[in-house]
């Protein structure tokens, strides 16, 4: 039987380079031997930023990324998280059975305090990896496709699943992790991974020239400040880039760069027109959904309606099993 995989991401608008090479392009290729459930995660907006207006607008730009990468919507039911109202039932049952003392643990979490300057979190902030375990359990996700950055939720998800079974009855399986292999990309400061919001993203939807706009405000090697000065390209965001975008060159790029042959200039360009060369027919197939605003739609209707059959299924054996149904 083919595995179940539950993938998501919160709706924030367009994606960013950093969301296609650490995510997206991996659940692409994750379809051709798994079952793939696709989750737009827009409870889990809420818990960073409780204004709803673009909530919509920005799910519906998110859908138009995803398929124009290549998620098939036929093959992978894309749904919104807010409209199966099972997810928000198995998070309060769930809420019961963690401690505050082990979210308090979450590294995760921490870190996007430490990111986003936050003084104080909501209660629905604490207990996000709650709400993603049950997006995961009530799909009954088998793997889950994140970044290292991401396995502790996994984790928390998994001593979930372990303490329902125990308490009421094995009805859900304990979901593995499974890395991507490029689980975070640099932000055009240099200092941490892309994110919007932090405002160090280039977004592959973009035109070449908006692009190139993009990577020429990014941080370099702050040693090298003249052309023929020698290069240190390890601690260069723009050769990480070439790295994922330009492999066949990257030697080349990499000796030219210590030479001095290579200046972050020249070298800059190279990198805006390997990104947009990559993302060129991704652009083209996106640009046609604008043309075509009910097709969307659509998408969302009909996953919908085959993700609330599986949540209503696992949710009747929930109840069973508790004796609450």
């Amino acid at each position: 039987m083919t595995k179940r995989i539950l993938s998501g991401m919160r709706p924030t608008g367009k994606l960013h380079i950093g969301h296609h090479v650490g995510a997206l392009e991996s659940w692409v290729n994750l379809q051709k031997e798994y079952n793939n459930f696709h989750l737009i995660a827009d409870y889990h907006v809420l818990t960073t930023n409780t204004d709803t207006s673009d909530i919509y607008k920005n799910t519906i730009e998110m859908v138009k990324d995803w398929v124009a990468a290549g998620i098939d919507p036929a093959q992978s039911p894309i749904f919104r998280q807010s409209q199966i109202k099972e997810h928000a039932e198995l998070h309060l049952l769930f809420s019961m059975l963690i401690t505050t003392a082990r979210l308090e643990r979450n590294p995760s979490l921490k870190e996007q305090v430490r990111d986003l300057k936050l003084d104080n979190i909501s209660y629905g902030h604490f207990g996000y990896p709650v709400l993603q375990a049950a997006d995961i359990l009530l799909y009954k996700g088998e793997l889950v496709p994140v970044g290292e950055d991401q396995t502790s939720h996994v984790e928390i998800t998994r001593e979930i699943a372990r303490k329902f079974n125990k308490t009421y009855g094995k009805i859900f399986i304990e979901p593995k992790a499974k890395l991507t292999k490029f689980s975070r990309l640099p932000g055009l400061d240099g200092k941490t991974k892309m994110s919007k919001s932090l405002g160090n993203t280039i977004s592959p939807s973009d035109s070449p020239e908006e692009i190139w706009q993009s990577v020429r405000k990014a941080i370099t090697d702050t040693e090298k400040i003249r052309k023929n000065d020698p290069g240190h390209p390890e601690v260069c965001t723009i050769f990480t880039y070439h790295n994922v975008f330009n492999k066949d060159s990257v030697k080349q790029i990499e000796r030219d760069c210590k030479s001095g042959i290579l200046g972050c200039v020249d070298c800059k360009k190279i990198c805006a027109k390997k990104i947009s060369n990559h993302f060129a027919e991704y652009r083209n197939k996106r640009s046609e959904f604008n043309k075509k605003p009910d097709l969307i739609k659509d998408i969302l209707n009909d996953g919908e309606k085959r993700a609330k059959q599986v949540a209503q299924e696992t949710m009747k054996e929930v109840r069973e099993v508790m004796k609450i149904g």
